[in-house]
């Protein structure tokens, strides 16, 4: 499966790199359309808001999203990963994972199963 992802401060990109996804797809690379069906992997922005960028790939990207895992900080309350939540609804895609930040040992060994 394809891993499609953006990441402001760093988080995802580390998991990414924890995760051994040598092929995946960061968003904001000048990718216009991907073909094949992908788990999604971002940042929460703002208050539980989905990131712009993601908003715009998703536009022309949806149909074949199959999953979404979200980096938050659990300082924002109910906020936490809430762009997992807004992604779920909107697309009706499962909210496979959250994790805090840049993620623990742990979540990256979840993840690796999940994306299996």
């Amino acid at each position: 499966m394809k891993i499609v992802y953006t990441s402001r401060t760093g988080n995802v990109q580390s998991v990414i790199e924890k995760l051994g996804v040598a092929d995946a797809i960061k968003i904001g690379e000048g990718v216009d359309k991907i073909s094949e069906d992908y788990i999604l992997l971002t940042y929460t922005d703002g208050y539980g808001e989905v990131p712009m960028e993601v908003e715009e790939f998703l536009k022309n990207n949806s149909e074949h999203m199959k999953g979404v895992i979200v980096s938050g900080n659990t300082g924002y309350g109910e906020a936490y990963c809430g762009a997992g939540n807004v992604i779920n609804e909107q697309y009706n895609v499962p909210f496979l994972y959250k994790f805090e930040e840049g993620g623990t040992d742990e979540d990256v060994e979840k993840i690796k199963e999940l994306i299996k």
